[in-house]
């Protein structure tokens, strides 16, 4: 056979075999026998090794794995993957939509879906191929398991239609069905070896396996449930899933599109009724706003999305013995009484403790050493005593006294007045702390030092090297190699990475001080407001108070950590150790100035010059807040073209000044 015949032949058999695996795996619909298809692979196969230069690593033949991947590499996500809203009653869905009606006043669809119970993951595509696939990680970066990935046959490695876009990404989750996971159970039981304990945990742990051709074998599978584009070319949710069906995506049948509340409380009793014979994992239901424009207008919060709120199934409830209770002690020296139970299976898993969160929790379910108690999984998945079996109390049985001293360090413990937790207030003495305040320190999304996890914070501090933050910047290689499990090259490894968080900025630094109720979004308005930790330590309450998000509370703590000598040591110690306590050009520019504080904006509609993020990044940096709704505060509606017209009409009706692109420009110059 001819080069140029075996090219056509090969692009032949490779849309044929994609599209039946489409019909197969997308839309449960094979089209021709088992047989047949392996005589299609067959020929491909063989073609290919006789003409090697027209293999495609997109292949269908390709999907058997092979690769090694010995690291997953850390990519940050584009969009984040936030999280949804979870209820457990339909009273609360109820009131989602009340508030979504409160903000527009137009009719308008849900679409609902089943919330599945896998492995969310962001697939990303240019000129129609599959070129990288990361899992959501914790929600602003992933892991990248592409080489995994592209064994999952329902995951298709080159789209099928051509009126995708040139690059864009999907989301879904990755699951295991259940008589793949009863297989795979019974195979290590065979061999000896431990069973899963889920399908959910088998499926990640899957994803993270090194050699591809065991993932392979492993037959996991993907529904798609959400497209990623700046600008998508479509109107409505539930339109981008009949697209993403088209290309080649498997998405899920039970997508429905609901007109009002009573069809979205009529598909959740379906579901419900549903989801003991649907063959993989649900933990409930999924509900969106279904025109995207609408999406839009609604906007998210720090976490989860206006438009969209998760339904719960309740969860499995299951009986056992309390045998103890004891008490942990947080970074923050927060007391958390822990209930330690005879172990039982819930939700696939042995639960053997569970958190009692509180003084008042104890006192309020009247839970005692020795109780018989109902167990659940919250959100299911941290277990969670719901109440006490008191037919089965023992009949001399006391109540449990909550401690007064920590069980650390044995200082006598504090209660603020209006909070709900016990405090031990030795923060610079007791151990918990003082290691919880450097794990906090060094983690991922504070100074993110590599190689300095929980155990080797655990030894560092039994070695007596480190007693707070500043000392990690103190540490030398001769110490470190002493140590166990730490060699040359490990000790090299993590002072690379101490000397690599000294660029970490100043906000992150602020942040990464665990100072109480400072969390990552406070960090950031003070760093912005006060531009370095100088200003910020001389700023007195009311200056403090001035700062956007910053109410009595945080302002009270602040000024508490920061009178504290000890602290404004460090600070010093570290400052001069080369961490970051100003902001830099980069962050300085970010503002650019104040032209519109006072003012709020909304934004609304497509742009020539600017996206719709940068518009309201450019109103940020020059001081002005973003909403996503219009209210009789509303500075000004910037209106584009295809602008929402609930917007339009609302702004109307308020007397909301209407702003186009270039006098938005204007007012900005």
């Amino acid at each position: 056979m001819h080069k140029a015949e075996a090219k056509k032949k090969i692009d032949e058999l490779t849309a044929q075999i994609r599209e039946h695996n489409y019909q197969y795996y997308a839309l449960s619909n094979p089209v021709i026998s088992d047989y047949d298809f392996d005589q299609l692979l067959v020929q491909l196969t063989s073609l290919e090794k006789e003409f090697p230069e027209f293999l495609d690593p997109n292949s269908p033949t390709q999907i058997v794995g092979g690769s090694i991947t010995k690291d997953f590499e850390t990519i940050k996500h584009k969009v984040p993957f936030l999280s949804l809203g979870n209820t457990y009653s339909e009273e609360e869905i109820s009131e989602f939509d009340a508030r979504i009606r409160k903000n527009i006043d137009v009719n308008f669809a849900y679409v609902c879906e089943l919330k599945y119970d896998g492995v969310a993951i962001g697939l990303h595509y240019k000129h129609g191929e599959l070129v990288r696939a990361v899992t959501r990680g914790d929600g602003e970066q992933g892991d990248d398991v592409t080489n995994n990935v592209r064994t999952i046959k329902s995951i298709p490695l080159k789209l099928r239609s051509g009126d995708y876009p040139e690059e864009f990404e999907v989301r879904g989750e990755i699951f295991l069905h259940h008589h793949i996971f009863e297989r795979i159970n019974a195979e290590r039981i065979k061999n000896g070896e431990v069973p899963f304990a889920n399908p959910r945990n088998s499926a990640s742990g899957t994803l993270k396996m090194q050699d591809s051709a065991v993932v392979a074998k492993r037959s996991l599978d993907c529904f798609i449930y959400s497209v990623i584009l700046e600008n998508l070319p479509l109107k409505t949710h539930y339109e981008s899933m009949q697209k993403a069906k088209k290309w080649g995506f498997k998405v899920s049948e039970h997508l429905t599109l609901c007109q009002d509340l009573p069809a979205v409380f009529k598909y959740i009793h379906h579901v419900n009724g549903l989801r003991a014979h649907l063959g993989f994992d649900i933990d409930g239901v999924v509900i969106k706003v279904d025109e995207i424009e609408l999406q839009k207008d609604l906007g998210i919060t720090a976490k989860s999305p206006r438009w969209a709120i998760a339904y719960k199934f309740k969860a499995e409830s299951v009986s056992t013995k309390l045998l103890s209770i004891t008490f942990q002690v947080g970074r923050t020296g927060s007391i958390t009484p822990v209930a330690n139970l005879q172990a039982v299976l819930l939700g696939g898993t042995m639960v053997k403790r569970a958190s009692l969160h509180n003084a008042d929790f104890i006192e309020k379910l009247d839970i005692r050493e020795g109780d018989v108690v109902f167990v659940e999984k919250g959100g299911e998945v941290i277990p969670k005593i719901t109440a006490v079996d008191l037919s089965k109390r023992d009949l001399f049985s006391q109540a449990h006294p909550f401690i007064n001293a920590c069980p650390e360090c044995g200082t006598p413990l504090v209660r603020a007045d209006g909070e709900a937790n016990h405090y031990c207030p030795n923060e610079d003495g007791c151990p918990p702390q003082i290691k919880g305040k450097i794990e906090h320190f060094t983690s991922r999304k504070a100074m993110d030092i590599e190689g300095l996890g929980s155990e080797t914070i655990e030894l560092l501090f039994k070695e007596g090297l480190i007693r707070n933050v500043s000392d990690i910047y103190e540490l030398q290689k001769k110490q470190l190699e002493k140590l166990e499990r730490m060699g040359s090259k490990s000790a090299d490894n993590l002072l690379a990475g101490i000397e690599n968080s000294k660029s970490i900025s100043f906000s992150r630094v602020l942040f990464a001080l665990g100072i109480r109720h400072v969390g990552e979004t406070v960090a950031r308005k003070l760093a912005a407001h006060f531009k370095n930790m100088e200003a910020l330590l001389q700023a007195e309450k009311d200056q403090l108070l001035e700062v956007e998000e910053i109410g009595e509370k945080i302002a009270d703590s602040l000024l508490k950590w920061f009178a504290v000598k000890e602290n404004q040591e460090m600070i010093e110690k570290m400052k001069k150790l080369g961490l970051q306590f100003e902001l830099n050009q980069n962050e300085m520019n970010s503002s650019l100035s104040d032209s519109l504080k006072g003012l709020t904006f909304v934004v609304s509609g497509v742009f020539e010059k600017y996206s719709r993020d940068e518009l309201k990044k450019l109103i940020e940096q020059h001081g002005g807040k973003v909403s996503g709704s219009i209210s009789a505060k509303t500075s000004g509606l910037i209106a584009g073209a295809e602008s929402g017209p609930s917007k339009l009409e609302k702004a109307s009706k308020l007397q909301v000044k209407v702003i186009t692109e270039n006098e938005f420009i204007e007012m900005l110059s």
